[in-house]
């Protein structure tokens, strides 16, 4: 593997561990939603000679710098036969709607994107195989209350490496 195709995904990486490290302090002075950990499952269609089908599980974690935009994390493990992929980005998502006293409200669409990495990995002959590439997402869902600082939701994406993914999410907010 080439020594380029490492460094921008270790830039990213270091630069949202960076911010990762300074928002928990900065959002508790600003009286925004506590940060939060989510964790996904659902499915992804692959654009090729039709639609590759693919189930995904992954997590995220989110800290608001502002009362509707948080940054953080994101990390999807996809599953297919005789390959896998590991997406790894860096996400920022604005809610539609601002929270009330800083709590979010009983219902809450949002928007998000997100840059980082795409790994594949893959077999062929008996002899594996990985490549990784930049990557993005784009999409928007929604986010319901559950409990006090348990939330439900389920978002739709389009990314690249071209592909749709449609997921549900249980977050957790401490």
């Amino acid at each position: 593997m080439r020594r380029d195709s490492l460094v921008k995904p270790a830039r990213l990486i270091g630069t949202v561990a960076v911010l990762i490290a300074f928002l928990p302090g900065a959002a508790g002075a600003q009286g925004v939603p506590r940060p939060a950990v989510e964790f996904s499952a659902g499915w992804t269609g692959f654009a090729d000679d039709g639609v590759v089908s693919e189930g995904i599980v992954g997590g995220s974690a989110r800290w608001y710098a502002t009362p509707r935009v948080s940054i953080g994390p994101e990390a999807i493990y996809f599953s297919g036969q005789n390959h896998s992929h590991f997406a790894l980005t860096g996400n920022i998502t604005f809610d539609v709607l601002s929270p009330v006293n800083g709590r979010p409200r009983p219902v809450t669409p949002f928007v998000v994107a997100g840059a980082g990495m795409f790994q594949t990995r893959e077999t062929f002959r008996n002899a594996p195989f990985t490549s990784t590439e930049g990557a993005f997402t784009a999409g928007g869902g929604v986010r319901a209350r559950a409990g006090d600082r348990v939330t439900l939701g389920v978002d739709t994406r389009i990314g690249w490496e071209l592909h749709l993914r449609v997921n549900g999410f249980v977050g957790v907010q401490f």
